[in-house]
């Protein structure tokens, strides 16, 4: 896949011919997939199968948190909201729509966003964990 190709550097690990490595990484399950900042530390930890748009969903949502971590607030929002954006129906979708806003918050200090996060997640996605963290940000 050229969404993999273009953004990650792949590795495999099989966890009963190289458990040293497996256990490093934590490794419980397979797949385990882990999204590593180009300094190696782990941002974001995919296990078992998914199907394709979750597994692109979660990809995305890992390259936003890399850049969430490094502070790059904008091109942290952009993955996220490419996320909602593109895989509405996943599980990595709210979660990405909370991270959106606080990367808007972070790059601007202006609390707007997270209130307008708050209504955007009370709207698509109003039974998740994502819409009860965000629901501080109403008042």
């Amino acid at each position: 896949m050229r969404a993999i190709s273009s953004n990650f550097i792949p590795a495999k690990i099989h966890i009963k011919k190289q458990p040293q490595v497996s256990k490093r990484f934590g490794a419980q399950w397979t797949p385990t997939q882990l999204v590593m900042s180009p300094e190696g530390i782990e941002c974001h930890r995919i296990e078992g199968f998914l199907p394709v748009d979750d597994l692109l969903a979660q990809l995305t949502l890992g390259l936003g948190k890399v850049s969430f971590k490094q502070e790059r607030w904008a091109e942290a929002e952009m993955h996220f909201r490419q996320v909602a954006r593109d895989f509405p129906a996943t599980e990595a979708a709210p979660e990405a729509t909370y991270w959106a806003g606080v990367s808007a918050y972070k790059a601007t200090n202006d609390p707007a966003k997270l209130k307008e996060t708050h209504r955007l997640l009370q709207e698509k996605y109003p039974a998740t964990e994502w819409a009860r963290k965000g629901s501080v940000w109403a008042a």
